[in-house]
């Protein structure tokens, strides 16, 4: 039997350096382990992001046609467990397109879950997910949006209007109830923090992979991981978001701050 282990976010929760340590480690991972990340599956990850935002039937169609055929496109693969990776698989993040939080992802789950077990009815299906502390996780959202949107809130004022977003636990219970015969596994970014590969542990953890075979494994380079930004960078975001600047003057003038601080 063939395993396949979703993990779909959240976001801001260790999710990039998860996955850059497990690219870094492809070959080591072959053959028995396939890892698919979002640029192998960008138009499910598309039509995910797109239901967050319309809740529309007909976008929840497309994530199972694109799942299935995902999945289906890996039906001759060797390896006996497939990891497919991203956060958009849960939708857009909190914050964005007026998103309160994760309601869309249970749905989403639920879709894929149906999708994978039709196309192919023996592979086991579980679920991974990774969680973080509230408050930093919302900072960290935060700062996200600051850089990558015209968010014109101080953090306090962010924080205070999206406090329930950060309430993962309820997600995940919910999306237990939505894929009941399936397992969900979620790991606390703080609580692997400080492992060697970090929260990608986790995951191996799961994967049971040994400790000779993950010793060979190496930490994500430096430069592919999300870098936190400085404060003092955040509040040059915040006074440009709140500038007259259109979105090309915008985007250039945030280009120039990071490129400076590099």
């Amino acid at each position: 039997m063939r395993r396949v282990i979703i993990h779909a976010g959240f976001h801001k929760t260790g999710t990039t350096s998860l996955q850059q340590t497990l690219r870094a480690n492809r070959a080591a991972l072959r053959p028995d382990i396939r890892l698919v990340l979002r640029p192998g599956m960008a138009a499910l990850c598309d039509s995910a992001r797109a239901y967050s935002r319309t809740r529309e039937d007909y976008d929840l169609g497309m994530v199972k046609y694109e799942a299935a055929l995902l999945i289906e496109s890996l039906q001759t693969e060797q390896a006996t467990t497939l990891v497919i990776s991203s956060e958009d698989l849960s939708g857009h993040m909190p914050g964005r397109h007026g998103l309160h939080g994760y309601g869309a992802a249970p749905h989403l789950m639920r879709a894929l879950s149906v999708a994978f077990k039709t196309a192919a009815p023996d592979d086991e299906v579980s679920f991974f997910f990774t969680t973080r502390a509230a408050e930093p996780w919302l900072r960290s959202c935060y700062a996200q949006h600051l850089r990558a949107s015209r968010m014109v809130w101080d953090e306090a004022d962010y924080l205070k209007r999206r406090k329930a977003s950060a309430e993962h636990d309820k997600i995940l219970d919910e999306i237990k109830r939505e894929v009941p015969g399936h397992a969900l596994i979620d790991a606390c970014l703080e609580e692997h923090a400080d492992r060697r590969l970090g929260v990608a542990e986790a995951l191996l953890d799961h994967l049971q992979v040994d400790e000779q075979r993950r010793s060979a494994l190496a930490p994500a380079p430096p430069h592919t991981r999300n870098p936190k930004l400085p404060g003092a960078l955040l509040s040059e975001f915040l006074a440009l978001n709140r500038s007259d600047l259109g979105p090309q003057e915008l985007k250039k003038a945030k280009r120039a701050l990071i490129e400076a601080a590099s």
